[in-house]
């Protein structure tokens, strides 16, 4: 699996939009101890309310690596950012990128790579030797965050139960399987860029055998009903062989993202046929709870909604990202041993 050089110094460019430095801000939230500061190229560019300091003055600090940590429009490498990276690469750091544009495509940077012996890595590129699944059971246990829809919360579900996990003393991995997911884990595979007859063989590559007691945390990706990146999402499942799965959701989100002729399907299917479809590698797989993403909602209509909504399923629901009392009680049900 791919191992990344940590910590790291994050790079902004010259973005002013907060979401397009959406890999800068998942660093600051779940890996602020990997993070020595920040960087950017131009006075106007957004913050991530971390040090600014030079390459040089990061690699002073224990910086090993530069991150980009800008997702644009179309995942281009701007002309306006080369002298940046150069810097860092001159001031003795490796360069991460994560974006469709490929850090190795870029001969500048390929030749100053090789004069100052430091190296391009590129996240959204496979390991090599992927092997085809074989579909045989594995010691540990193992809970895969899972969707309605993209986007809506499953990275970063699953970082807070990993987290939920490590508190309660339980041997805990969280597997990352998406690019801000592998800078933050510091490994990982990219699931999206690999050759479908490999999804399921890397999901067991990136959640291999553990002790009895271990617990793997495992990022999903898309999901099982998109039209789109439902091939991701069942290799994922398939070979990851959760025993729990947790369903992630948006309240108020009708139609898939990018595909509005789609509509997003209920919690109730997509619990059915995640647990239909897993059964095929893990006949134990169950749902341990709902994790609803309810940044749109006050404190009071999100605390209404988890409970009605808990009421109705039969499960725990939550919103991981403001805890409280609902998301204990659903690291409780994952954590419940079965017989």
């Amino acid at each position: 699996m791919l191992e990344l050089p940590q910590p790291y110094l994050l790079f902004l460019g010259d973005t002013t939009e907060a979401g397009f430095a959406k890999t800068a801000f998942g660093l600051r939230d779940w890996a602020r101890d990997k993070c020595v500061g920040e960087l950017s190229c131009s006075p106007d560019a957004i913050s991530v309310g971390l040090p600014r300091l030079t390459p040089a003055e990061a690699k002073a600090r224990g910086a090993r690596s530069m991150v980009i940590g800008v997702a644009n429009q179309g995942g281009r490498i701007l002309d306006s950012w080369i002298p940046s990276l150069l810097a860092a690469l001159e001031a003795g750091l490796d360069l991460i990128g994560g974006m469709h544009s490929k850090l190795a495509n870029l001969p500048v940077l390929v030749a100053a790579a090789e004069r100052h012996n430091r190296r391009l890595i590129d996240v959204r590129t496979p390991p090599a030797n992927i092997p085809i699944a074989t579909g045989r059971k594995r010691s540990g246990k193992r809970l895969l965050t899972v969707g309605t829809d993209c986007a809506l919360g499953k990275k970063y579900t699953a970082l807070a139960i990993a987290r939920a996990f490590e508190r309660r003393a339980v041997a805990t991995d969280f597997r990352a399987s998406g690019q801000t997911g592998i800078m933050i884990a510091g490994s990982g595979v990219p699931m999206d860029a690999v050759v479908s007859d490999f999804e399921a063989g890397a999901a067991e590559m990136l959640s291999p055998e553990a002790a009895p007691d271990h617990w793997d945390v495992i990022e999903g990706q898309g999901s099982v009903f998109h039209p789109a990146y439902a091939a991701v999402s069942l290799g994922l499942l398939h070979g990851s062989q959760p025993d729990v799965i947790v369903v992630c959701h948006q309240p108020g989100r009708t139609h898939m993202l990018g595909h509005a002729h789609y509509a997003v399907p209920s919690v109730e299917d997509t619990i059915a046929l995640n647990l239909t479809l897993g059964r095929r590698t893990n006949p134990a797989i169950r749902c341990g709870g709902v994790c609803l993403n309810t940044a749109h909602l006050s404190e009071a209509e999100a605390r209404q909604l988890m409970i009605a909504e808990s009421v109705r399923l039969g499960l725990p629901v939550a919103d991981p990202i403001r805890g409280g009392a609902e998301f204990e009680a659903l690291v409780d049900n994952c954590l419940r041993e079965t017989h």
